[in-house]
Protein backbone atom coordinates (compact mmCIF):
# COMPACT_ATOMS: atom_id res chain seq x y z
CA UNK A 1 0.00 0.00 0.00
CA UNK A 2 1.67 3.43 -0.99
CA UNK A 3 2.48 5.88 1.94
CA UNK A 4 0.60 9.41 2.04
CA UNK A 5 2.06 12.51 2.72
CA UNK A 6 1.17 11.83 6.33
CA UNK A 7 2.64 8.57 6.67
CA UNK A 8 5.82 10.32 5.74
CA UNK A 9 5.80 13.00 7.94
CA UNK A 10 4.72 10.64 10.78
CA UNK A 11 7.62 8.84 9.88
CA UNK A 12 9.91 11.42 10.20
CA UNK A 13 8.53 12.49 13.16
CA UNK A 14 8.86 9.53 15.18
CA UNK A 15 12.34 8.73 14.19
CA UNK A 16 13.00 12.40 15.60
CA UNK A 17 11.73 11.08 18.43
CA UNK A 18 14.46 8.35 18.57
CA UNK A 19 17.30 10.69 17.56
CA UNK A 20 16.77 13.01 20.62
CA UNK A 21 16.27 9.95 22.88
CA UNK A 22 19.86 9.09 21.50
CA UNK A 23 21.50 12.56 22.53
CA UNK A 24 19.21 12.66 25.76
CA UNK A 25 21.34 9.78 26.69
CA UNK A 26 24.39 11.51 25.52
CA UNK A 27 24.31 14.67 27.03
CA UNK A 28 22.58 13.07 29.75
CA UNK A 29 19.83 15.67 29.56
CA UNK A 30 16.75 14.27 31.53
CA UNK A 31 13.84 17.14 30.49
CA UNK A 32 15.00 15.62 26.89
CA UNK A 33 14.67 12.32 27.88
CA UNK A 34 11.30 12.74 28.99
CA UNK A 35 10.09 14.39 26.32
CA UNK A 36 10.62 11.22 24.05
CA UNK A 37 7.82 8.74 26.74
CA UNK A 38 4.40 9.29 27.14
CA UNK A 39 3.75 10.02 31.13
CA UNK A 40 2.64 6.41 31.32
CA UNK A 41 4.70 4.67 29.04
CA UNK A 42 6.90 1.46 29.62
CA UNK A 43 10.26 0.74 29.29
CA UNK A 44 11.24 -2.89 29.54
CA UNK A 45 15.00 -3.99 29.75
CA UNK A 46 15.55 -7.15 33.04
CA UNK A 47 11.96 -6.12 33.83
CA UNK A 48 9.27 -3.47 32.77
CA UNK A 49 9.76 -0.09 34.27
CA UNK A 50 7.91 3.33 34.02
CA UNK A 51 9.62 6.33 32.91
CA UNK A 52 10.79 7.61 36.38
CA UNK A 53 12.38 4.53 36.79
CA UNK A 54 13.89 4.19 33.98
CA UNK A 55 15.51 7.68 34.34
CA UNK A 56 16.78 6.88 37.54
CA UNK A 57 18.33 3.97 36.20
CA UNK A 58 19.92 5.72 33.16
CA UNK A 59 21.37 8.61 35.64
CA UNK A 60 23.08 5.51 37.73
CA UNK A 61 24.29 3.83 35.02
CA UNK A 62 25.67 6.68 32.80
CA UNK A 63 27.49 8.14 35.90
CA UNK A 64 29.92 4.99 35.60
CA UNK A 65 31.25 6.33 31.96
CA UNK A 66 33.20 9.63 31.68
CA UNK A 67 31.43 9.46 27.58
CA UNK A 68 28.64 7.84 26.01
CA UNK A 69 28.14 8.02 22.23
CA UNK A 70 24.41 6.59 20.19
CA UNK A 71 24.40 6.16 16.88
CA UNK A 72 21.20 5.58 14.79
CA UNK A 73 21.59 3.10 11.56
CA UNK A 74 18.54 1.20 10.18
CA UNK A 75 15.04 2.40 11.47
CA UNK A 76 11.95 0.83 10.16
CA UNK A 77 8.38 2.46 11.37
CA UNK A 78 4.74 1.24 10.41
CA UNK A 79 2.26 4.29 11.00
CA UNK A 80 -1.40 3.15 11.04
CA UNK A 81 -3.26 6.31 12.17
CA UNK A 82 -2.28 7.74 15.63
CA UNK A 83 -0.51 4.31 16.56
CA UNK A 84 3.13 3.32 14.71
CA UNK A 85 5.85 0.53 15.37
CA UNK A 86 9.12 1.48 15.07
CA UNK A 87 12.39 -0.93 15.32
CA UNK A 88 15.96 1.17 16.06
CA UNK A 89 19.18 -0.55 15.08
CA UNK A 90 21.71 1.37 17.57
CA UNK A 91 25.28 0.63 18.29
CA UNK A 92 26.30 2.59 21.73
CA UNK A 93 29.55 3.35 23.08
CA UNK A 94 30.61 3.46 26.14
CA UNK A 95 34.26 4.80 27.68
CA UNK A 96 35.29 3.34 31.17
CA UNK A 97 37.79 5.09 32.81
CA UNK A 98 40.71 3.50 33.71
CA UNK A 99 41.02 2.54 37.35
CA UNK A 100 42.57 -0.90 39.60
CA UNK A 101 40.17 -2.63 37.61
CA UNK A 102 41.94 -1.84 34.01
CA UNK A 103 42.96 0.34 31.58
CA UNK A 104 41.01 3.09 29.63
CA UNK A 105 38.04 0.91 27.83
CA UNK A 106 35.25 1.03 25.61
CA UNK A 107 32.37 -0.98 26.10
CA UNK A 108 30.50 -0.91 23.01
CA UNK A 109 26.53 -2.12 22.46
CA UNK A 110 24.73 -3.35 19.68
CA UNK A 111 21.36 -3.58 20.22
CA UNK A 112 17.69 -2.31 18.68
CA UNK A 113 14.75 -0.64 20.35
CA UNK A 114 10.97 -2.09 19.54
CA UNK A 115 8.38 0.62 20.03
CA UNK A 116 5.17 1.17 20.06
CA UNK A 117 4.39 5.27 19.36
CA UNK A 118 1.34 6.76 19.85
CA UNK A 119 0.17 10.54 18.42
CA UNK A 120 -1.57 12.01 21.02
CA UNK A 121 -2.86 15.74 21.54
CA UNK A 122 -0.97 15.85 17.82
CA UNK A 123 2.45 14.72 18.73
CA UNK A 124 4.33 11.38 18.88
CA UNK A 125 6.38 9.97 21.92
CA UNK A 126 7.14 6.05 23.04
CA UNK A 127 4.11 4.65 24.48
CA UNK A 128 6.18 1.11 24.86
CA UNK A 129 10.28 0.30 24.36
CA UNK A 130 11.36 -3.11 24.48
CA UNK A 131 15.26 -2.61 24.10
CA UNK A 132 17.10 -5.48 22.90
CA UNK A 133 21.05 -6.08 23.55
CA UNK A 134 21.94 -7.92 20.34
CA UNK A 135 26.01 -8.65 21.43
CA UNK A 136 28.61 -6.27 22.89
CA UNK A 137 32.16 -6.30 23.56
CA UNK A 138 34.52 -5.03 25.65
CA UNK A 139 37.64 -2.81 23.61
CA UNK A 140 40.81 -1.79 25.14
CA UNK A 141 41.64 2.05 24.46
CA UNK A 142 45.38 2.55 23.51
CA UNK A 143 46.43 6.30 24.47
CA UNK A 144 46.38 8.28 20.83
CA UNK A 145 47.49 11.75 21.00
CA UNK A 146 44.84 14.25 20.50
CA UNK A 147 46.30 16.42 17.51
CA UNK A 148 43.04 18.27 15.67
CA UNK A 149 39.55 18.73 16.50
CA UNK A 150 37.94 20.56 19.72
CA UNK A 151 38.74 19.65 23.21
CA UNK A 152 35.47 16.96 22.68
CA UNK A 153 31.79 17.54 24.18
CA UNK A 154 30.20 17.61 27.61
CA UNK A 155 27.37 15.42 29.19
CA UNK A 156 25.16 18.17 29.89
CA UNK A 157 23.64 21.44 28.41
CA UNK A 158 26.88 23.26 28.59
CA UNK A 159 27.70 20.83 25.67
CA UNK A 160 28.57 23.50 22.37
CA UNK A 161 25.82 21.38 20.62
CA UNK A 162 22.97 23.63 22.74
CA UNK A 163 25.27 27.13 22.33
CA UNK A 164 25.10 26.55 18.05
CA UNK A 165 21.29 25.72 18.28
CA UNK A 166 18.97 27.74 16.17
CA UNK A 167 16.96 29.43 18.24
CA UNK A 168 13.11 31.00 17.52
Amino acid sequence: MPKTIDDVIAESEIKDVHIRYCRANDRRDEELMRSCFHPDAVIELHKPLNVDEFIALGRQMLSNYTVTWHNTGNQLVEVDGDAAWAEHYTISSHRIAASDTGPERDFVASGRYIDRMERRDGEWRIARRIMLLDFNRLDPNPPVEQGFGSRGGERNRNDPSYAMRLRA
